[in-house]
């Protein structure tokens, strides 16, 4: 018996230990002092915004880390495609707008200067001179072959 009501003596030390730990005055402080975030402060306390709305964006980001926990490739793979698509997006535009400007440009000669004989490398010379500022089209005078 001896045994027994030792050992339930020290667990007993322990428990009532681990309880004083647990409700230290710097414990209970630390837990009731702690700050809220900015943003929350300031839309909920300040302002203040529904508390619904609250839960609606505590639930939101915490969908959100454990998306971004559990799909790190495929997220990671997205903004690869995202990033390499809006860093080329202006080279296409700009070789889209210098076709359609050339292509306006050949039309204009054609009708405009009565161009029917040129080659189209000289044509094509021509209008991509006309779209880059060139004058050289205004020079021409109804160039016939």
């Amino acid at each position: 018996m001896n045994a027994k009501g030792t050992s339930n003596r020290k667990e007993a030390k322990n428990q009532n230990y681990d309880a004083k730990k647990m409700n230290t005055p710097g414990n209970s402080r630390k837990k009731k002092d702690k700050d809220l975030p900015w943003w929350v402060e300031l839309l909920f306390v300040q302002i203040g915004l529904p508390d619904r709305l609250l839960i609606k964006i505590l639930k939101i980001k915490k969908k959100g880390k454990e998306l971004i926990k559990n799909d790190k490739k495929s997220l990671i793979t997205f903004l690869f495609v995202i990033t390499t698509f809006t860093y080329f997006y202006p080279v296409i535009k700009h070789a889209k707008n210098k076709l359609d400007c050339e292509a306006i440009a050949k039309n204009y000669i054609i009708k405009n200067k009565n161009i029917i004989g040129a080659n189209k490398r000289e044509l094509k010379m021509l209008s991509t001179n006309f779209c880059y500022g060139g004058e050289e089209i205004y020079e021409i005078e109804n160039f016939k072959n």
